[in-house]
């Protein structure tokens, strides 16, 4: 089946963010800073492992990772709640790592970090924008993200897909798709939370092939929920952006 039940030429997209991590762990030291080696601490497995058991009754007919050890730890916990389905090989979309960051700068705590980063995020919509003083610009990480989901959604045999990135990446999705998958979203950037292990679910019409089968050619996207956090669904307590705390001290 290549279409949601009960329509033509429906898919959907259940897109998470990877769970809690420390950026200033002993993983990240160890490796000189590269945010690329960083896992989920004991939370973030939780928090995935919530996602999981959420999404448990949920058929998965391909599940994609930006290959990272944090998402890809996040999708494997999720796959691992599927018990009562056939589970899809997790596969590895490099095109939805993380935007590249460029200089901090001298950063003096956490909280300076995590407003630093906000108000890079404030900025993507201006031309030339960049993540951070040097890093990648916002037009083209979003144009390698937005490329990586039109690509799944031009492959055939498929309806319901699971993809675990990240907050940056994510955002530019659900710009993009808040302008019905029509242009740039990247003014809408700065209006996106994305909490650790949240999921958001997006539903792509694809324009029909003469012959009545699903196209490649996406009509318009819909977006059905956005930074559902399964762990806490009405956010009790979590009164912190998404960035303040993911820049906060480790909870362990």
């Amino acid at each position: 089946m290549t279409a949601l039940p009960g329509t033509t030429g429906r898919r959907r997209i259940y897109l998470m963010r990877h769970g809690h991590v420390d950026y200033f762990g002993r993983e990240i030291q160890a490796a000189g800073g590269d945010t690329k080696v960083v896992p989920l601490t004991p939370l973030g497995q939780h928090q995935a492992d919530a996602g999981g058991h959420a999404l448990a009754h949920v058929r998965f007919d391909r599940a994609l990772c930006s290959g990272v050890p944090r998402t890809r730890q996040t999708a494997e916990r999720v796959l691992a709640a599927q018990t009562d389905h056939p589970v899809p090989e997790l596969e590895v979309e490099p095109e939805l790592i993380e935007i590249h960051n460029g200089r901090f700068g001298e950063i003096k705590s956490r909280a300076e970090l995590a407003a630093k980063m906000a108000y890079y995020f404030e900025l993507a919509g201006e031309p030339g924008a960049t993540m951070l003083e040097h890093g990648e610009v916002f037009v083209d990480a979003e144009r390698r993200a937005i490329g990586a989901i039109r690509r799944l959604l031009a492959e055939p045999g498929w309806h319901t897909a699971l993809i675990a990135a990240h907050e940056g990446i994510n955002r530019l999705i659900l710009g993009w798709a808040a302008l019905g998958a029509q242009g740039s979203g990247l003014k809408a950037v700065k209006a996106f939370e994305q909490d650790p292990a949240c999921i958001n679910v997006i539903d792509f019409d694809m324009v029909p092939n003469a012959d009545g089968s699903v196209g490649t050619e996406i009509q318009r996207a819909i977006i059905k929920a956005v930074n559902v956090t399964p762990y806490n669904y009405f956010k009790h307590g979590m009164n912190m952006t998404s960035l303040e705390a993911i820049f906060a001290k480790d909870p362990r």
